[in-house]
């Protein structure tokens, strides 16, 4: 099995070997291999041959308890997809064994020497700390992107100036193409002659005629391209030229996609212009008594939704197929409730805020606001989460409700559920019982919480619970494990289960 980029997609940026290596505190040094790596995440073991325990990406730590033919195992960490090899002098060997050194630079795995002074556990804490820091400043440049692009939508000529916000937000060239492929309108840095071309080209092949790509991406004289045709209908299409493509720049294009969207979508008519005004300012944070007004009485429905393919036009292409153009789609979990809280603000609000900067190819979390008489059925790779119908003033309401469906839909790994009474949960207090379920549960934390969950909703299976959360299956029975023994249960009791069900549907 040849070197592979990790399979599963991790929740922050990957961190640099550079930037580790730059932790003095830490005095890792390295011995082969190249000088640079992306680390997705830290992982320990001492088994002789760690392949099945790896996912790829990890930084793998170890201090040669098993290690009876070093370049043997020097292969298998590579065909694991290993980013590094972390080898901790002290106790079993007082230098890096030479034969280990010289594997690594063969196979171009970089090599770290941990000294005796340096707990593995300090270098695992180190690498979330710099992820933890590379979220925030991903988080923080796509919401400061996701603010310049709605205040250029509000600009008198709001077309150049979203183009404009966006070329200077990439530091490249946004251009806006014509159905018939000429350029319509156009900002930031002049291009060459035949990066120009290949950008054209590029918007040539996305478009809206069946089967045709939404998004394509490419190269030219060293810069990145992109092209995503527009959601309004009538052909046109954004291309993007960057020096460089951060997992956030798929975010901030997919803004300015909808945004663009919406400025040159044809005239629609009043109902809907009336329900996409109304659906603007709750998403801004406005009063909701005042803000759904111009909506009527309804009755409306609030979706919660969580899936996609983690392009840019996820969000967009299930609310073009649940019949609404606007849309939220944050980064900030399925568990927010937005301003659906005790605040008393608009649904989608505290996900707006967060800004939706997962990297390409992660599942994002979406809100829409449809009326009631809109079906809403099952859509290919997302789980929803349907609220009862609501009157206008009690969209907030619609908004819990919708975000409970979908906590159910992924515990039960259905594609669709909607709100329903609370059955025998609702004939006790609310608070009382979150309260108890939170004081039951508090020896727990993550992940061992998630790792119950999911093992409770699929009766206790071992191979599917480690098929769900994409780890070994000895590692879901340690965990569960941990959990009778911190919780002192009998797990294997079906009352101690149901109660235990309870509780985590309370969190």
């Amino acid at each position: 099995m040849a070197a592979q980029e990790p399979t599963s997609t991790p929740p922050a940026p990957p961190v640099s070997l550079a930037a580790l290596l730059g932790r003095k505190d830490l005095g890792l040094r390295r011995l082969a291999g190249p000088a640079d790596a992306a680390i997705h995440w830290v992982h320990t073991s001492e088994m002789a041959d760690p392949y099945p325990y790896l996912l790829g990406g990890e930084l793998l730590m170890t201090a040669g308890v098993q290690l009876p033919d070093p370049a043997h195992y020097v292969e298998r960490v590579v065909e694991a997809g290993a980013a590094a090899l972390g080898f901790g002098v002290a106790p079993v060997y007082d230098t890096v064994p030479a034969a280990l050194v010289a594997a690594c630079e063969r196979h171009g795995l970089p090599l770290l020497e941990v000294p005796p002074q340096t707990p593995f556990t300090a270098v695992a804490r180190a690498v979330w700390r710099l992820m933890a820091e590379a979220r925030h400043r991903e988080l923080r440049r796509v919401t400061e992107a996701q603010q310049s692009l709605a205040v250029a939508a509000a600009r008198p000529a709001p077309v150049p100036a979203v183009l404009g916000a966006l070329a200077s937000r990439l530091g490249g060239r946004a251009v806006l193409y014509a159905a018939d492929g000429t350029p319509y309108a156009a900002a930031g840095r002049e291009l060459p002659g035949t990066v120009s071309l290949a950008l054209m080209e590029l918007a040539g092949v996305v478009g809206h005629r069946p089967g045709g790509p939404a998004t394509a991406s490419g190269e030219g004289d060293g810069l990145r391209l992109a092209a995503y045709a527009l959601g309004g209908g009538d052909g046109l299409t954004l291309g993007v030229a960057t020096e460089s493509r951060e997992p956030g720049d798929h975010t901030i294009a997919g803004v300015a996609v909808v945004l663009l969207s919406l400025l040159t979508a044809p005239h629609r008519g009043a109902d809907v212009s009336a329900r996409d005004t109304a659906l603007v300012r709750l998403l801004l944070g406005a009063d909701v008594e005042e803000a759904s007004r111009p909506l009527g009485p309804g009755p409306w429905t609030v979706v919660h939704a969580r899936g996609g393919d983690g392009t840019p036009f996820a969000a967009p292409s299930l609310g073009a197929a649940l019949g609404t153009a606007l849309v939220d789609a944050g980064g900030g979990g399925t568990g927010s409730t937005g301003g659906g809280g005790a605040g008393g603000g608009a649904p989608g609000r505290a996900d707006a805020e967060a800004g939706s900067s997962e990297p390409h190819g992660t599942p994002v979390s979406v809100r829409l606001l449809l009326p009631a008489s809109s079906p809403v059925t099952a859509q290919p790779g997302w789980t929803l989460g349907v609220s009862a119908p609501v009157a206008a003033g009690d969209l907030a309401v619609g908004d819990a409700q919708a975000a409970r469906a979908l906590r159910r839909a992924e515990a039960t790994r259905t594609d669709l559920v909607r709100h329903r009474p609370a059955g025998f949960g609702g004939l006790m207090d609310a608070a009382e019982a979150t309260a108890y379920a939170r004081t039951l549960l508090a020896p727990l934390h993550e992940p061992l919480t998630e790792t119950l969950r999911t093992w409770l909703s699929l009766h206790g299976n071992w191979d599917r619970t480690a098929v769900a959360l994409d780890i070994h299956r000895n590692t879901v029975r340690q965990r569960i494990a941990r959990c009778a023994t911190l919780l002192a249960m009998d797990l294997d009791d079906a009352d101690v289960r149901m109660e235990l069900w309870f509780a985590l549907g309370r969190l």
